[in-house]
């Protein structure tokens, strides 16, 4: 059975457009609300879950934050690249946080931190908080580093490879508690 990202694929494929392409995101931000993706749809692809993250690759998953009653608002299904590992947790970049057309731009900042260019699953980004830190061209990541405890992550992790990080960037799943995506979009834009 073909999944969301892999009918995305098929259909950028069959349009003769190139993952990552100006043609594929303009295309994918016309049809995004076409695609029906949800949170479930995606997390029914059990070839792509892992039982754990690995630094500078993109992930799904469910999340129940601990301190979620002294949040603003928090994400229950983020799209994190996780930056740097710690004992009980790691420190990410959710996407989320910012509306996706900042997502490509982020996206097109970070593809300079890539350990190749082939954009497959061998592929990942060689990043961390403090090279965040002094990259202040890179600002629209601000918003999107939060850290997460692995006790409160309430699924296995949905991988993406990195020929599929704009459809994932761009699918309308972000599950935000207390407050609408476009509150947090423009709470977002504040901080940079």
């Amino acid at each position: 059975m073909a999944t969301i990202i892999d009918n995305v694929n098929q259909r950028l494929s069959k349009l003769g457009y190139i993952n990552g392409s100006r043609d594929a995101r303009t295309w994918l931000r016309t049809k995004v609300n076409s695609l029906k993706a949800t949170p479930s749809a995606l997390m029914s692809d059990r070839e792509r879950l892992r039982s754990q993250s690995i630094i500078g690759r993109m992930y799904f998953y469910y999340y129940d934050p601990k301190t979620k009653d002294q949040l603003k608002y928090y994400d229950k299904f983020p799209l994190v690249i996780p930056i740097e590992r710690y004992g009980d947790g790691f420190l990410g970049l959710n996407l989320h946080y910012v509306e996706p057309k900042v997502r490509f731009i982020l996206l097109d900042k970070l593809s300079t931190f890539t350990n190749n260019k082939m954009y497959d699953e061998t592929t990942r980004l060689r990043l961390s908080y403090q090279t965040l830190k002094s990259a202040s061209s890179i600002f629209e990541a601000t918003p999107c580093i939060k850290r997460y405890l692995y006790s409160h992550v309430k699924s296995r992790f949905l991988e993406i490879n990195a020929n599929e990080w704009d459809i994932a960037a761009i699918l309308p799943v972000e599950s935000f508690e207390k407050k609408s995506k476009e509150h947090v979009f423009n709470e977002s834009r504040k901080k940079f």
